[in-house]
């Protein structure tokens, strides 16, 4: 293979399954479209097999703004099934979104699809008034 690899862009090897690494290419290929600013930052989902994490990022300075996922309290002690505490973490960003002045982002599904729980949250964000 011909080309000059940086660090982000490296060859994916050790024991990471199929799966993972099929995820992370696909992460890097929307990484080099989207770029989140101070205007309108990146709205990062995280998804593991339990929890969902969600953030938006100034990518200029390399900060989080604002966060928001299913290990707070409020969102921990709702009832429902994942999808649901999705949604809750979505209204919670926009809500904290909206406290710190930002109306508008650039949504980062990191990889996965845009269906179930990370479609959920970015729904219930656009609700709450982030513009995304």
């Amino acid at each position: 293979m011909s080309g000059t690899r940086t660090l982000g862009h490296g060859r994916i090897t050790g024991r990471t399954s199929a799966r993972s690494s099929s995820r992370a290419r696909r992460h890097l290929r929307v990484r080099k479209k989207i770029s989140g600013s101070a205007a309108r930052p990146r709205l990062v989902v995280t998804r593991s097999a339990r929890h969902i994490f969600a953030q938006l990022v100034d990518d200029t300075v390399g900060g989080t703004l604002v966060s928001a996922s299913t290990l707070e309290a409020s969102v921990r002690d709702s009832s429902g099934d994942k999808t649901a505490k999705a949604k809750a973490v979505g209204a919670l960003l926009a809500e904290r979104a909206a406290s710190a002045g930002i109306t508008a982002a650039v949504f980062d599904r990191g990889g996965h699809a845009y269906h179930g729980r990370v479609a959920a949250l970015a729904d219930s964000a656009r609700e709450g008034g982030l513009t995304l």
